[in-house]
């Protein structure tokens, strides 16, 4: 199978939010922000060619389906839908994707599915042929969310997935749809379900989703204003990266403004960084587990 990663629709958002009680001296190093206090963020999908004969999409990002005024409140950058345009030039278009793995269903990880924005169109779902995998949990807080992360959640895309007749709740470590080439994992600290994919096995890749958005996460003591319960995510963050390491497994971020992939490492204080860092991923090669 083939990897290659996918940009979509880049946003702005509020650097102190993004990287939570991180005092704000630090993080401007680390990523810089604008006369405005945001800073950029990709929303970047992974793209599996050949899983198992499967073309297999990791996310959709935050896509283009916001209003003017919305788009502009959550920094989306382009107008068009740049995840679409990503996958045709990339010659599989989203209506030759066979399924969608989402890590949650927050607009910015799942509002990709939807198209871009049109006041005289009812929105609709994207990638006509494929099953949608999401955690039992995930989809629970979706349909049910807590008024602090209301906002977060799409209704009319919760209301278009169940009646898709192809979503795939999962609950253990493999989805009926992908078998057993997929190893999922769960996290609770972010939100609660967020699935964690791994393919590949020993030496393979990662989707970090909001555990860990981008290369600053990696550090332990780092969090987002948006994580539900920030010391458990931390907790989660040191278990999921020693793992990693221990195994070769490469993390691939979703949130990073620059760069798509990484190994993970512990510097000489013993402290986790990154370490071979891959702007894109074209192409990579991953023998079937």
């Amino acid at each position: 199978m083939k990897l290659w990663s996918v940009e979509g629709n880049r946003q702005r958002l509020d650097g102190g939010s993004m990287f939570g009680n991180v005092p704000r001296a630090l993080w401007e190093k680390w990523i810089a922000p604008d006369e405005r206090h945001r800073i950029p963020l990709a929303c970047r999908g992974l793209l599996i060619e050949d899983l198992d004969g499967s073309n297999v999409l990791f996310e959709t990002g935050i896509g283009a389906f916001f209003p003017p005024k919305m788009k502009d409140r959550f920094g989306v950058v382009e107008e068009d839908h740049v995840l679409i345009r990503s996958l045709k030039a990339r010659g599989i278009p989203h209506d030759e994707i066979d399924a969608v793995v989402l890590s949650h269903l927050h607009f910015d990880h799942a509002g990709g599915l939807l198209p871009a924005y049109n006041e005289d169109t009812e929105p609709s779902l994207l990638f006509p042929r494929a099953r949608y995998i999401i955690s039992e949990k995930a989809w629970q807080r979706a349909k049910s969310p807590h008024s602090r992360d209301r906002a977060s959640f799409i209704p009319v895309l919760i209301d278009l997935l169940e009646r898709s007749e192809r979503l795939e709740i999962v609950y253990g470590e493999t989805s009926t749809t992908l078998g057993d080439q997929v190893r999922f994992t769960y996290s609770q600290g972010h939100t609660p379900g967020l699935l964690l994919s791994e393919v590949g096995g020993r030496g393979g890749v990662a989707f970090c989703a909001d555990l860990i958005p981008g290369r600053p996460w990696v550090h332990l003591p780092v969090t987002m204003g948006y994580d539900r319960y920030p010391e458990i995510l931390i907790d989660e963050k040191r278990e999921f990266l020693e793992d990693k390491m221990a195994r070769d497994v490469r993390l691939f971020f979703t949130h990073d403004p620059e760069f798509a992939l990484a190994s993970v490492t512990k510097n000489e204080k013993g402290a986790f960084t990154t370490v071979d860092e891959t702007r894109t991923v074209e192409g990579m090669t991953l023998e079937a587990t």
